[in-house]
Parts: structure tokens; C-alpha cells; sequence
């Protein structure tokens, strides 16, 4: 929508966490004098990581594609379940080994494998950009875990003091897109800014809520958040975009509806 509408992400991914922090404020009502032994260095890592990824991200969809993107994104899931079995103490059960296998294959049946979104680029900086978001999504799940885990400070406060830090440094990279690049600052990129605000807000919201309800569970919250993602992606793209289903996408819906009930019966 951004491409048909003429959208300048950067802009829209900067004013996106303007709105995230409105709607932190208001509805969460954090109490910025609670963080005074917060962690800081995670605030600081995922202030700087969350615009950062988008501009990485679009670095990647343009010199590599969009099926290698996609690709490296999903596999970002391995460094989440890695570090909730070897740093946050996850057990791994039976059923849950078979939910998350069944996850891993309907991730992989929801990809886009068509050819025209392929980008034969074999360059040195393609790989890096793929790696960048490989690393940078699976380290952000991570962060957000320990954020949610914290004692030190409430998770409505680090939301809040997060979303600020990253519409900083967003800031920053508008005004040097617009004085250096020479990009016109448009009122719509604000206003669909705020739309992507309002979902990224909800996102990251139930997303903390999810990691502190299941705190002992976190390949539950990370395996369930990266199928929903993915399928989410798909039934929009079949019923808003009306983009056409072929039999791998059709049986990766079921798979991801079959594993997210068996990771759930596991939890």
C-alpha cells in the first residue's frame, strides 16, 4: 500500500512510534519515576533496533527480494527458540517438539515461493543485508523476553520509554532523508504512520503480556507470534489484496492452525 499510495516508509516508521508512545501514555499510564533501576542498555538496544530493522529490512527486499527476506525473517525464529531453551530455562516436551516442527513447515509452506519476487543478486552487501535481518528480529524477540521479565521496572513503562527512544532516533533519520536525500516531508506519511502505530502499539503490547503470562514458556509466546505473523500476512493478502492461494499455502494454513493448537495444549 505504500508503493501504490506513494508512502515514504521512512516517514511512516517514524511517525508510527510517535503514535505507539501517545497510546502508551494514555492508556497504559506509565509512571516514568518507576524506571530509576530499569534496564537502560536493553531500553537503549531496542530504541536504536526497532526503526533500525525497517531500513534494513527495505535494504534487503530491494537488493535481495522479497522470498529471501521473508526467508531470513522466519528463520529468525531459530535464535528465539535457541535462546528460550538456553537462556530463559524452556523445557522442550514431546508435543511441544511437534507443535514446533509443525510450525516450522507451515512457515515454510506460507512463503512466497513465486518467481517475480526474486532478486538474482549475489553481491557480498545482499547476504549482509539478509543476515542483518536475520540477527536483528531474532535479537529484538529476545530483548523484548527480558524486558518483560524484569522486576526492576513495570513493562508499561519500558513500552513507553522504549517507543520514545526509537521515535528519536527515527527523527533522525527523517532529517537526514529530508536535508541530505532530498525528500519531501509529506502530511500523509504521518497519518499513515499513525495507522501502522496503532498495530504496532497492540502488537508489542500482547506481545510483552504474552512472555509475563507465560514467563517459564517462551518458545510458546515466540513460536505462536511468528505463525500468526505469517498466516496473518497470507488471509490478508488472499482476502484484501486477492492474491490467489496455491495448494503449499493452503495446507500451510492448516499446518499453522494445527501447530498453534498443539503448542497451545502444551503451554
Amino acid at each position: 500500500m505504500a508503493r501504490r499510495y506513494q508512502i515514504n516508509v521512512v516517514q511512516a516508521i517514524t511517525w508510527n512510534y510517535s503514535i505507539a508512545a501517545f497510546l502508551t501514555w494514555i492508556f497504559l499510564k506509565p509512571q516514568p519515576s518507576s524506571i530509576t533501576n530499569a534496564p537502560f542498555n536493553i531500553y537503549l538496544l531496542l530504541g536504536v533496533l526497532l526503526p533500525a530493522i525497517f531500513y534494513v529490512m527495505a535494504a534487503a527486499v530491494r537488493n535481495a527480494g522479497i522470498v529471501r527476506t521473508d526467508v531470513a525473517q522466519r528463520l529468525s525464529l531459530l535464535i528465539s527458540l535457541s535462546a528460550a531453551f538456553l537462556l530463559f530455562g524452556d523445557h522442550l516436551s514431546l508435543l511441544k517438539g511437534i507443535g514446533i516442527a509443525t510450525g516450522f513447515a507451515a512457515i515454510f509452506c506460507l512463503i512466497p515461493w513465486q518467481k517475480k519476487h526474486v532478486v538474482a543478486q549475489s553481491n557480498k552487501s545482499t547476504w549482509i543485508y539478509l543476515l542483518g535481518v536475520f540477527l536483528g528480529i531474532g535479537v529484538i524477540d529476545i530483548l523484548f523476553k527480558q524486558m518483560a521479565l524484569n522486576k526492576t521496572a513495570p513493562y508499561t513503562a519500558s513500552l513507553f520509554v522504549v517507543y520514545v527512544l526509537a521515535f528519536a532516533v527515527s527523527i533522525i533519520g527523517t532529517i537526514y532523508q529530508v536535508k541530505f536525500k532530498k525528500r519531501r516531508f509529506l502530511f500523509r506519511n504521518i497519518f499513515f504512520g499513525w495507522i501502522l502505530g496503532l498495530f504496532n502499539f497492540g502488537n508489542i503490547l500482547f506481545y510483552l503480556k504474552a512472555h509475563r503470562a507465560l514467563e517459564h514458556d517462551p518458545s510458546t509466546v515466540f513460536t505462536a507470534m511468528n505463525i500468526g505473523v505469517i498466516t496473518t500476512g497470507t488471509l490478508v493478502g488472499l482476502l484484501v489484496f486477492k492474491e490467489k492461494l496455491g495448494i503449499l499455502h493452503k495446507l500451510g494454513i492448516a499446518l499453522a492452525v494445527a501447530a498453534i493448537i498443539i503448542i497451545g495444549y502444551s503451554a
